[in-house]
């Protein structure tokens, strides 16, 4: 659990316009875990190769999502709700 906790967490909302890198902001694992019963929420787990594939330690309800096929994620999640990221 405590690897989990040392994650680097982004999110953002995506809207109609891109986002900047200004334009997202950065949330602690406090903040997550209070957010993740939420409706409002999808967790995008964006970690690659073994960082993903050996880790024990996953978000219940994450998504795996392929960093790579970040230009289409606007396409298959909702744009209303808040999209958190985490990688390793």
């Amino acid at each position: 659990m405590k690897k989990l906790l040392s994650l680097l967490v982004f999110s953002f909302a995506f809207t109609l316009t891109p986002a900047f890198a200004a334009d997202v902001g950065m949330m602690n694992v406090d903040e997550l875990k209070g957010m993740l019963d939420s409706d409002n929420l999808v967790i995008l787990d964006v970690r690659t190769g073994k960082d993903w594939s050996s880790s024990e330690f996953k978000i219940p309800g994450a998504i795996r999502a392929n960093p790579r096929d970040f230009a289409t994620w606007g396409e298959s999640h909702p744009k209303d709700k808040k999209i958190v990221l985490y990688c390793a």
